[in-house]
């Protein structure tokens, strides 16, 4: 039945983007992973303290389903404060998709929901299975681009070593050539 296969594909692709929000921060140091990296502050750690939360009120709250444990405020959603510790946000990301897993797994994918703060609230789990797809996705976007910045990782997980096996020559001359068709474009930034 094509609304199984759509819940099940859907699925997978939120449980892999899932693992690559999580290998962003192998390996990076304590500081570079709660640093902000952007004007905005965004860093690698509140991304991942984010999706926690947004996951949280899509498959809990919408559904009548809300997650057993207090979440953080919304004021400090996107970084980690000096008390919280890696493993703690971590940690609490796993048990947010365990309540997720059990709530797509016990819910029909036409199965009713309600998103007060949505121009359009009564939804259905597909809705919401996509919408949190693409959040998740957006922000793994968004921690592509920060892992980068730290460390030069790029990929989505540690056996993807494709574009790190180009070496750091190789990366530097692409950037120089993209800079010089930039700069030959516009003639005013020669």
């Amino acid at each position: 039945m094509i609304d199984d296969f759509a819940k099940e594909y859907l699925h997978s692709d939120l449980r892999d983007v899932r693992a690559t929000m999580l290998w962003k921060l192998e390996g990076v140091p304590e500081y570079d992973a709660r640093r902000p990296l952007t004007s905005t502050g965004t860093n690698l750690l509140g991304l991942v303290k984010h999706l926690s939360n947004t996951e949280a009120r899509y498959f809990g709250e919408v559904f009548g389903r809300p997650f057993p444990e207090r979440l953080p405020w919304w004021d400090t959603d996107k970084w980690a404060t000096e008390h919280e510790s890696r493993a703690q946000i971590v940690d609490r990301y796993r048990r947010v998709w365990e309540h997720s897993d059990a709530t797509i797994a016990a819910l029909d994918i036409d199965a009713p929901g309600h998103v007060p703060w949505w121009p359009r609230p009564d939804v259905m789990l597909f809705n919401v299975m996509v919408h949190v797809l693409t959040e998740t996705n957006r922000h793994a976007g968004h921690a592509d681009i920060l892992r980068e910045q730290v460390d030069g990782a790029v990929g989505t997980d540690a056996g993807n070593t494709a574009l790190q096996e180009r070496g750091t020559a190789f990366w530097e001359n692409r950037r120089a050539k993209i800079e010089q068709a930039a700069k030959a474009f516009d003639p005013a930034q020669a």
